[in-house]
């Protein structure tokens, strides 16, 4: 017969295992079926009215999704304004002045909670559904979001600093950055390709236009227009050719030495993710496919579940 201290390790094993499963495991793309089953379409609806009017903003929408959740997980901490007790990350260096599409969000959330009869769908999963209409309603693919994720009570400006990846990495510190959040080298480019919607500032890719030798010497001479050596800052370029479309057109780019940023160009410059950009400038099924299964596992970064969090009642403060 066993002893008893073998049932109380058992058990203590058994309370282990519960209490460190992955909260992820806890969301489902059903999760608003009953309590709002007209959750998911008014999204869509604003989402597609937002884009239509502005194709740029289906870009913002993406990049709020991502800045998200690379900073303390998928909690919509990055829609937080600053507070006496909150430094947002609406104001750390690589949001402010560029993060966009807040305004869309509140919409979006004003037309839920109606639908809703209330404040049921959390913040989170607004930028979450919204990234993915987005993709949609610019040609991309889609997928089943998983959604039952919480809102944070706080923000990190600190923590957006430091781990959202900037314009100059190389490509290490961006695979040792995916990697810290769970993302492999795969997730690494396929995600990257979401930079084929949208515009960057010329801040941003000044330094590659000007000084670096990777880049082919007539797309450098046409971005210079738009991009002085001093000032015009926030001048835009789109980082291919099809900025509102979403299509392969960014991986040809890299492959003709016309990546916008340098931390685009790493990504084919002779290193171990040249043959993934390839795959994926030859094969739109190939990017789609890995686009929406990175974005799956993205989304599943650190969410907040069951009692943790709350539901915000308005996405810009807690409750």
């Amino acid at each position: 017969m066993a002893s008893p201290s073998f049932f109380f390790l058992l058990h203590l094993f058994l309370i282990i295992a519960t209490t460190t499963t992955s909260k992820a495991d806890s969301l489902s793309h059903t999760f608003y079926m009953k309590t709002c089953p007209m959750a998911l379409p008014t999204i869509k609806k604003v989402i597609n009215a937002a884009v239509k009017k502005e194709p740029r903003m289906g870009a913002s929408l993406l990049r709020l999704h991502f800045h998200d959740c690379f900073v303390n997980g998928c909690d919509a901490s990055i829609l937080l304004d600053d507070t006496n007790t909150i430094d947002g990350e609406k104001t750390a260096f690589p949001n402010i002045n560029s993060a966009r599409g807040f305004e869309v969000v509140d919409r979006i959330k004003s037309a839920v909670d109606e639908a809703c009869g209330g404040p049921v769908v959390s913040c989170a999963d607004i930028l979450a559904v919204a990234a993915r209409d987005s993709v949609v309603a610019l040609g991309g693919p889609t997928w089943n979001v998983q959604l039952g994720r919480r809102d944070s009570t706080m923000a990190s400006r600190t923590a957006a600093n430091n781990n959202l990846p900037g314009p100059t990495s190389d490509l290490p510190t961006l695979i040792d950055n995916f990697k810290d959040h769970g993302l492999n080298t795969r997730d690494l480019v396929a995600l990257s390709g979401g930079h084929t919607i949208g515009f960057s500032q010329c801040e941003n890719f000044r330094d590659r236009i000007y000084n670096e030798t990777n880049v082919f010497p007539n797309f450098a001479r046409r971005v210079r227009r738009s991009c002085p050596p001093s000032g015009g800052d926030s001048n835009l370029e789109p980082f291919d050719s099809t900025p509102g479309r979403f299509d392969v057109r960014y991986f040809k780019s890299l492959k003709g030495k016309r990546g916008l940023l340098h931390s685009d160009q790493v990504l084919f410059n002779g290193g171990p993710t040249d043959e993934l950009v390839k795959s994926y400038s030859l094969s739109p099924k190939a990017f789609t496919t890995d686009f929406a299964k990175s974005m799956v596992k993205m989304g599943n970064i650190s969410p907040l579940t069951g009692k943790r969090g709350q539901i915000r009642k308005n996405c810009r403060r807690i409750n």
